[in-house]
């Protein structure tokens, strides 16, 4: 039986084919609803995007490396190129470490550390459950611009 290759994954699969024996059965539908990914499909969307991240910035960190040493053998520094690739390479890994905080925040479900005892809390808490410590920043009500 063939075997079908998908573009998007990069998985190579079988395809379906309906009353054959010993054919696999057809992937079993996810999600919320209609045109609703599952959440188990937007986590392996995360994956695959900081998996596409990290090579990216990989890549833009060995290029702009090489760049500059090229630039530096021929003395011929140009700081704008430089500094136009370094930029680029600040936004790809901006961009990582929050699809990463994203991804550790769906497989421990805490939403940060508590910035005097570190402790983790959750999504949502306005106190510290280990030293009690307020985690929301108070704002003085004459300072909130009315509308």
């Amino acid at each position: 039986m063939p075997e079908l290759l998908n573009k998007a994954s990069g998985a190579v699969t079988k395809p379906f084919r309906r009353g054959s024996r010993g054919a696999e059965k057809p992937p079993a539908k996810r999600g919320g609803g209609f045109g609703e990914p599952s959440d188990d499909a937007a986590l392996i969307d995360l994956q695959r995007r900081r998996d596409q991240l990290n090579a990216r910035v990989a890549e833009l960190q060995w290029d702009l490396g090489g760049l500059v040493y090229e630039m530096a053998i021929r003395d011929a520094i140009r700081v704008d190129v430089i500094v136009r690739r370094a930029a680029e390479l600040q936004n790809a890994d901006a961009e990582l470490n929050e699809v990463e905080r994203i991804l550790r925040l769906e497989q421990t479900s805490t939403a940060g550390q508590c910035a005097s005892c570190s402790a983790p809390h959750s999504t949502g808490a306005a106190y510290c459950w280990q030293c009690g410590q307020p985690l929301l920043q108070e704002v003085p009500s004459d300072t909130i611009a009315r509308t």
